[in-house]
This record gives C-alpha cells, sequence and structure tokens, in this order.
C-alpha cells in the first residue's frame, strides 16, 4: 500500500534518497555526466531543497511503501496568476509501473485545486529526449512550445513545456 503525504523540511534526506536513485536513473542516456552531476547539486543540496520549501514556495509531497520507506515524490510551486509549475516527479525505478506515478500526480493535481479553487493550469518541462513525455500525455498534459533554457555553467534544459487546465 502506497501512501502519499505532505512534506516538510525534515523530509528533505528521504526526497534526496529517491533523487540519488530516480534522477540518474531517468538522464544517465540524456545528460552528460557534468551536467547530471550539476543538476544534482543544483536541485537536491540540502540548501537547495531548504530553499526551495522554505523561500521559494515549493510544496513536495512523497511516496512511501508500507514499511514507510521513500519509493517516489512530487513537488509544485504557484508560477503566476492562475498558473502552478510541477517541478518535479520521480518515481524509483524499481518501483515504476505500480502507479505510483499516478498518485503522486494526481496527488499534484489535488494539491493545486485546494491552493487555486477556480480556474488555472499546471505546467511542467521535460527533456524533450525524456521518454516519460508520454505518461504526462496519458495524464491529459499537451505540449504547450519548447525552449532552451539556460541553468549555469554553460548548461541548458532543452524542454518541451506541457500543460494541463484544471
Amino acid at each position: 500500500m502506497i501512501t502519499i503525504e505532505k512534506a516538510d523540511t525534515s523530509d528533505y534526506r528521504d526526497i534526496q534518497a529517491v533523487a540519488r536513485v530516480a534522477f540518474p536513473a531517468t538522464y544517465t542516456e540524456i545528460l552528460t555526466e557534468g551536467q547530471l552531476a550539476y543538476m544534482m547539486e543544483w536541485m537536491y543540496s540540502t540548501e537547495s531543497l531548504l530553499r526551495q520549501m522554505q523561500e521559494e514556495g515549493h510544496t513536495y509531497y512523497i511516496a512511501r511503501d508500507e514499511a514507510g520507506t521513500p519509493v517516489g515524490y512530487v513537488s509544485i510551486r504557484p508560477d503566476g496568476e492562475g498558473v502552478f509549475h510541477l517541478e518535479k516527479i520521480y518515481v524509483l525505478p524499481g518501483r515504476q509501473g505500480e502507479h505510483i506515478g499516478r498518485k503522486l500526480f494526481e496527488r499534484a493535481v489535488r494539491a493545486v485545486k485546494e491552493m487555486h479553487p477556480g480556474p488555472c493550469r499546471m505546467e511542467l518541462n521535460v527533456n524533450r529526449s525524456n521518454p516519460a513525455r508520454g505518461f504526462y500525455e496519458r495524464m491529459g498534459m499537451r505540449k504547450l512550445h519548447e525552449g532552451d533554457f539556460p541553468i549555469g555553467e554553460g548548461y541548458y534544459m532543452n524542454d518541451y513545456i506541457m500543460g494541463i487546465d484544471l
């Protein structure tokens, strides 16, 4: 049985534990080793996660198995009037196919609707080479546009921006 709970700053180690496995598994074939290391530090260092939660408005939810072990997470944040950004959604590779990603996505949608009861949109960036695009399309998202976004150290995120109207 999978449970999904809202994370607080004391949960950053659980997010890091999943990220250390799931993020490289997702991007090893897509990104260079240097960019992968840079992005892990940029997004998942203790300082970054705490800043995201305390200063940047990110709300994290953690999926846990019956033993309480973290197996996935999702984060969302407000991104303008009536727009929310699904920042991250990852599930441990060995737990994919168990509908955990769907449950995390649905929890993110519920959270957005709780924050903004009226019509709004949830968007996300997905690397143009990431096969997860098919998952997002099955969840009802559509490609809005694409872009190459500088993230520092000469690296770029080469993404589709996808969205769903809620």
